[in-house]
Formats: structure tokens, sequence, C-alpha cells
């Protein structure tokens, strides 16, 4: 017999009753928890969205890039008479310390472009210095640009067979010219206008602009004497019009001053030198006006031919006209005609050119008698490599010649500067073995030669605008 105890009818309601509400409680605490849990999850996340973010605000520099190398300001209040530069002009100049780091630039070379030149990076090798200002140098071709980084220039000398003594005598040579300038800004006695033409791409070989700490008020002067010539007369650039060599004059002299407006327009200094557009345009476009109908160039400025002279041109003129021209299309400046007048005065060259000699003539179709050694050999190759034919027969046979055929030996007969000049601008252009071969010729001569004042002898040879 078991014994169950039953619970009353009232009593079984009351527990289902409390069983319900247990029940209902404990889903309502379960629900409350999960609820609050998310909540706090919520605050956590919704947080982030919340959070102000800090406002980056950037200013546009009215200047595309600044070279960071060495920079410095002017005091461009400054007025600079072109007809009497003053010798002792005040300039405000601010440096910053100069950073260690370089940004390579790319060289290439397009074997054979049209004259057009969209991008402007084809001038041959340059070094230089100290001279970078304010402004950009993003509009100058690269190898302009690397005058102005003195670690590139290291750089590249080491790479190319260079020695600190190289530097050292550049800077020397540098520190004679500044101690020679004549008062009106001009250099010599003889030859002014092309020895101040000579004097101002030293400068600016080296980087040397108007905003250079050492050298610029030189700078500055010799552009000024440039343009007070030029503007005396009408854009021809030379101390004696009735010497029938002054077309030298004028292109070594429209060279700088090419050069010159280059720097000077990307270091927006301007106005430190007024009137040197006007004169740029006006050298320039005389040089094309008045090419040869042969296609080269001649004594006088000659235009026609006169009589039995059948020379149509002389490439040693022709030689610094091509170059002259090379700088003022660098400049961006409009000039009229100049890619037809770039074309006929190659062309002149290479219808003269003499394949057995390796060389162009002085005129005509035959090396002239006396001249062993081509001294215009260089002045053919680099007149086609700056013009971006660094691949022409030309070019290639004109370096064959320079390679195989030029001695160099200080203080003799082989020591003909005039051909040196343009053999060496040539053969680094060439760059490689032939460059090295060369090198190694002559540059312990050079260093070995040059005066405790910085200047070398000419052993009376003649200037090299009067052959």
């Amino acid at each position: 017999m078991s014994l169950h105890a039953q619970l009353s009818p009232e009593a079984e309601a009351r527990m289902r009753a409390q069983r319900r509400n247990s029940t209902i409680s404990s889903l309502l605490i379960s629900v409350l928890a999960v609820v609050l849990v998310a909540l706090i999850l919520f605050l956590f996340t919704i947080k982030g969205f919340f959070v102000s973010t800090p406002k980056i605000v950037t200013y546009a520099s009215s200047l595309e890039e600044i070279d960071t190398t060495q920079k410095k300001t002017v005091n461009t209040q400054i007025q600079r008479q072109t007809s009497a530069p003053s010798s002792n002009i005040a300039k405000v100049i601010a440096s910053t310390t100069p950073s260690a780091v370089s940004v390579p630039v790319p060289d290439f070379e397009a074997e054979e472009p049209s004259l057009d030149f969209g991008s402007t990076d084809d001038f041959g090798e340059g070094v230089g210095t100290e001279g970078l200002g304010a402004g950009t140098f993003e509009a100058i071709p690269s190898t302009l640009r690397k005058r102005c980084s003195h670690e590139d220039r290291i750089q590249r000398l080491r790479e190319n067979g260079g020695t600190k003594e190289c530097e050292d005598a550049v800077v020397k040579a540098l520190d004679w010219i500044l101690a020679t300038q004549n008062k009106n800004g001009s250099w010599c006695d003889k030859w002014q206008v092309g020895m101040t033409g000579f004097s101002l791409l030293t400068y600016l070989g080296h980087c040397e602009t108007p905003l250079s700490p050492k050298y610029g008020d030189s700078v500055i002067n010799g552009i000024n004497y440039l343009v007070s010539i030029s503007e005396k007369n009408n854009g021809r650039l030379a101390q004696n019009l009735k010497d029938r060599h002054w077309p030298y004059e004028h292109a070594i002299a429209a060279y700088g001053l090419a050069e010159a407006y280059t720097f000077c327009n990307q270091l927006n200094v301007l106005d430190l030198v007024p009137g040197l557009e006007k004169a740029v345009l006006a050298s320039g476009q005389y040089i094309i006006d008045n090419q040869h109908e042969g296609g080269s160039w001649e004594y006088e400025f000659r235009t026609k031919t006169r009589g039995n002279d059948k020379r149509g041109g002389d490439n040693s003129i022709g030689a610094w006209m091509l170059q002259a021209l090379k700088a003022c299309k660098t400049t961006g400046l409009e000039f009229k005609k100049m890619n037809a007048c770039i074309r006929e005065a190659l062309n002149y060259m290479e219808e003269n050119f003499d394949s057995r000699a390796g060389s162009i003539p002085y005129t005509g179709k035959r090396v002239r008698n006396g001249y062993p050694y081509g001294p215009l050999a260089g002045a053919g190759a680099l007149s086609f490599q700056i013009w971006g034919k660094s691949s022409h027969r030309i070019t290639r046979k004109s370096l064959d010649h320079v390679s195989e055929k030029f001695p160099f030996d200080w203080g003799t007969k082989n020591s003909n500067l005039y051909a040196l000049y343009y053999n060496a601008q040539a053969m680094i252009n060439e760059g490689g073995s032939r460059w090295g071969k060369f090198n190694e010729m002559f540059l312990p001569s050079v260093l070995a030669h040059q005066d405790k004042d910085g200047s070398w002898k000419t052993f009376g040879q003649k200037p090299a605008f009067s052959p």
C-alpha cells in the first residue's frame, strides 16, 4: 500500500500561476540582458562615427616644383640700369641648409626627333654649382638642371673620370673671371662682346646665376652689358660691326644671353636683368634672318654669293650659330623659321662633309690644308649631337676621326685649343670607352698647365673667332 499526497485544486491553480510568472520573469531578464549587452556594444561602436576627423589644409604653390638642394630668395625690388651696371649691387639672399637627398633625373636620347622638340630634354652634358635660387627648374632640360646640384655634379664628375682637382680648377678659373671683369660688365680689351659671352657661358655652365652668392653680381653685370650692346645695335652683338669677324662675337654672345634667359626665367628674376628677353629674341632672330643662301653663315653676315666666291658659308662660324640657336630654342621663346634654318645648316654640313678626312671643312668640300687633325671634326659631331642626331653618319665618322687622329700635347703644335673646345664636348656626349681614352689624354695636361691665378695660356694662338 502506498501513500500519495494530493494537492487541492486551488493549490494547483496557484502553483501553475507561480510557474507562469517565473517563466515570464526569466524570459524578461534574458531579453533585458541581451539588450544591455547590445547597448554597450553599440555605444563603443557608434563612438567612432562621431569622432571629428581633423581637416588637412593644403596650399597650392605658384611654383610647380622647388629644388630643395639649395634655395635662396632675392629682393626683386632692386632696379638695375642696363647701360651702367654696378659692381656693388645690393641683393638680399636667404639660404637654407641643402638637402642630402637628390632625386635623379633620367637622361634619354631620341635618335632622330623632329626639330620641334616637345620635351627640350636634349642639351649636352653640363656641370654646375651652388648658384641655385628661388624658383623652379622643372622646365629646364634635365642636363641643365643637374648643373645646380653639387652632389649630382660631383657624382657625375667621378663617373666620367674626373677628380676633386677638376672641381678645384673650375672654381679657380671662375675666381679669375670674377677678378678680371671690366667696370662696364665686359671682359678683356678686345672682342669684349664675344669674351663676355664666353664668361657668361662659363658661369652658367657651373650654375652661377644672378642669385649666386659669390658670382651673382658679376653675372648680372655681364648680362646687362650684352643687353646694352643689343639695344645700341638693334639686336646685333659685336664691339665693332665693321670688323668682318663680328658674326663670331654675335653667336657667342647670343648663346650666352639665351642660356642666361632660360635660368633667369625659371628663377623668376628677369626683373634683375631688364631687356634680356628682348635681346635674346632680337639676336636669335638676326641669326635666322641672315643665314647665307648656301645654308651656313658667312663673315660680315653676308647672305649672298659674291662674284667667284662660292663658299656658301663658313662652318667655323656656322657651328657657333647652331649652338646659339639651340640655346634660343631651349628658352621656349618664339623664333620665326627656326626649324627650316636648322635643316638648311645641317644639310650644308652634310653636303660638304669630307668622308676621307672624317671632318666637315671650314668651307666648300675639302678640309683645308695645314690642318691635319681636322679641328672642325668635333664641331661637326657636336652640331649634329645637340640637334638630336647622335647616330648620324657625320657624328659617327667625326668621332672616329677625333678618337684615332687627334693628339693633344699642351704647348705644342698639337695643342689646338679651338679643336679641343669641340672635341671634348663631343666625346663626353659620346661617353663610354671613347670618352675614357680621350679624357686620359687631355685631362692631366689641362690640370697641369693651369696658372696659379686660375687662367691658362693660349700660346699665341688667335682667338676662336678669327681662325
